[in-house]
């Protein structure tokens, strides 16, 4: 088999279009959210906290606490009548227990501010927030601190937050 010049000219000229378009690349690349904690169970986190990221990226969550099955769940009606912090329109998930080790994913297509939680930990503080494209001004100050008929979020959580504006500025915002 013989390579002509138009092989060449085809494959080079695909190489070039893929070049050209990185940021589809980059919208298929899952970004990697770590469960941790300490090994005497006295503090566990997500890391990173805070993220932003584009429209149609996926997030995978993954247990490297050997310690503790977490879940990542969002607030959201759905899930234990939490809440709705996440954008109007969004599919809510929740991981159920993940034991040490075991990952879960979700892809989030509508942009806005997503708040999350660990079922077992949030009144630990064990929460995260991801900001997919552009949210509107709005999208923070409509996040809602308690479902009807729903439990509060705790103050722990609350505080645990990054803010839009840090997570806006820096991309990704780790654990104190």
């Amino acid at each position: 088999m013989t390579i002509d010049r138009r092989d060449i000219l085809r494959i080079g000229g695909g190489f070039l279009a893929g070049l050209a378009s990185p940021r589809h690349l980059l919208a298929a690349e899952a970004v990697e959210i770590r469960m941790q904690g300490k090994a005497d169970g006295s503090h566990v986190w997500f890391d990173p906290i805070g993220l932003r990221i584009q429209p149609g990226q996926t997030i995978r969550w993954i247990n490297l606490d050997r310690g503790n099955s977490h879940t990542a769940t969002a607030y959201h009606s759905k899930n234990l009548e939490r809440p709705l912090r996440i954008p109007a329109g969004a599919e809510p998930w929740n991981s159920d227990y993940l034991l040490p080790n075991e990952t879960f994913s979700v892809t989030l297509t509508v942009e806005g501010v997503y708040d999350f939680f660990c079922i077992p930990h949030e009144h630990a503080g064990m929460v995260g927030r991801i900001i997919v494209g552009q949210p509107g001004r709005s999208s923070a100050a409509d996040l809602s601190t308690q479902a009807a008929g729903g439990e509060t979020i705790p103050e722990i959580a609350l505080r645990a937050f990054p803010s839009v504006e840090e997570i806006m500025r820096r991309g990704v915002v780790r654990p104190a």
